[in-house]
């Protein structure tokens, strides 16, 4: 294996692990922040919705969406040449660990309002649905350079 093979081998390792680091920050920011939303409700004696829970699992798609791209990757035929396949990795992980991070941060803002205010749920998910969206176009519109 050439010193270019290795770095298209990079690549499709970079797609998953970059998607994976922003699943798990954007997971430990809507995390935390449930955990505050259901302390102040039950320091206010009412009862702490399980629903919030659905704001900390949103940003491990982009992990599943990183695994999509490391694969198409993998299987991308050898006229794709290494540096390409590299770009792609870094790049598309990068892309979507940051939607991933960031559609946790939301998350996170919605946990508080949610447990303060007991409104907006389906308002909520549309704006985390919005911000998954990036990393979704960052797949799609990334494997279809591989062919």
């Amino acid at each position: 294996m050439s010193i270019l093979e290795g770095f298209g081998n990079v690549g499709f390792v970079l797609a998953l692990c970059l998607a994976a680091c922003g699943s798990a920050f954007g997971t430990g920011a809507a995390g935390m922040a449930t955990l505050g939303a259901w302390k102040k409700c039950f320091l206010q004696n009412r009862g702490a919705p399980f629903i919030l829970v659905a704001f900390v699992g949103a940003p491990l798609s982009q992990t599943i969406y990183g695994m999509i791209l490391m694969n198409a990757i993998k299987s991308a035929p050898d006229t794709v040449h290494p540096l390409t396949k590299f770009m792609i990795g870094l790049m598309g992980g990068f892309a979507m660990g940051l939607s991933a991070w960031l559609q946790g941060k939301a998350g996170a803002m919605a946990s508080d309002v949610l447990a303060e205010t007991k409104k907006g749920f389906g308002n909520y998910i549309m704006v985390l649905g919005i911000i998954e969206t990036v990393a979704l176009f960052v797949m799609v519109f990334l494997m279809t350079t591989l062919r």
